[in-house]
């Protein structure tokens, strides 16, 4: 069997054989009460909208199309309705379990103001927690870093509060 082929069927295993189990021990529902309530503070300092979603593995129609995370992850942007905010500043914080790959996905309003090497450092600190293992504090530093952007260009005013049009509680899918 050729290299990439076996690749393809490996992949495949560990999207089928992963599953909520697998979630629930990497990030058990004392983390997500953690990061829910970290993303509850965060778009207590600014216009925001934090969406922080965890998958398994991939279904079954985007491994027969051969598609990745970053794929699932614009897919999942507008079916959370992530895109849906009033100042066009939604970011959705995806996990993808089985591939251990994360993605960052976000709305034209902070598109406008954060360059692409800002992301990309923010998603490499997060890959490295994650090829650690360290699943949860990843994900705290990652919420923490959309946090500080959104601060920097979507500041509330003194007195503003955030109407909180999604909400904060971590997606397990």
């Amino acid at each position: 069997m050729g290299g990439s082929k076996k690749q393809g069927w490996l992949r495949w295993l560990r999207h089928r054989w992963t599953d909520s189990g697998d979630v629930r021990r990497a990030l058990p529902d004392s983390a997500m009460a953690r990061i829910e309530a970290l993303v509850r503070a965060s778009e207590s300092m600014h216009s925001g909208e934090i969406c922080v979603c965890v998958e398994a593995g991939l279904p079954l129609s985007y491994l027969w199309k051969g598609l990745r995370a970053r794929q699932r992850a614009l897919t999942l942007f507008g079916k959370l309705r992530v895109w849906d905010t009033e100042a066009n500043n939604g970011v959705l914080i995806y996990l993808l379990l089985a591939d251990q790959a994360v993605e960052v996905v976000t709305d034209r309003g902070l598109n406008a103001v954060v360059t692409a090497q800002q992301w990309q450092a923010l998603i490499a600190a997060l890959g490295e927690h994650l090829r650690a293992g360290q699943f949860e504090t990843g994900l705290c530093e990652a919420v923490e870093g959309v946090s500080q952007l959104l601060t920097q260009h979507f500041p509330l005013a003194p007195g503003q509060i955030n109407p909180n049009e999604l909400a904060d509680a971590v997606v397990r899918l």
